[in-house]
């Protein structure tokens, strides 16, 4: 399996205000913007699709009891609120695409090591075009959020 990695906003920055030739700081204000009015719709106790990404609700855990794990002793967990997310079509599609390619490069260099081959460094996908084989961007500079 290969190693996975946490992409910040700040690389989302990087990689959108390069593709779309803006300034960064237009670029991470505008997603800024996106992400607090995803908040604030969630937070208002809408359900929010975006197509093809997925559907973000707010659903409500019932309180329960449950057991400290020290003590033993019962206590009562209150209700909360909590946010899911349901896959969207595209989403789910390009995540198995994914898991199914990196499978068979595994299965590809199992069977090379097995015969005594050294198997080729896996190629970095970008997910931005189908089938697109370009290389990530982790060597561009950060800016500041």
């Amino acid at each position: 399996m290969t190693a996975r990695r946490t992409i910040t906003k700040k690389e989302l920055v990087l990689r959108i205000a390069e593709n779309t030739q803006q300034k960064q700081t237009v670029t991470r204000d505008i997603i800024q913007l996106f992400i607090d009015e995803v908040i604030n719709e969630l937070a208002r106790g809408n359900r929010l699709e975006l197509r093809d990404f997925g559907v973000f609700e707010v659903k409500i855990r019932k309180s329960r009891k449950a057991r400290n794990p020290k003590t033993g002793a019962e206590v009562r967990v209150p209700e909360k609120r909590v946010v899911t997310i349901k896959p969207g079509k595209k989403m789910k599609e390009e995540i198995n695409r994914h898991a199914e390619a990196e499978l068979a490069a595994e299965l590809a260099a199992s069977a090379a090591h097995a015969q005594g081959a050294v198997a080729p460094a896996p190629v970095p996908v970008d997910s931005s075009e189908e089938g697109s084989t370009a290389p990530t961007h982790e060597s561009e500079p950060e800016i500041n959020r």
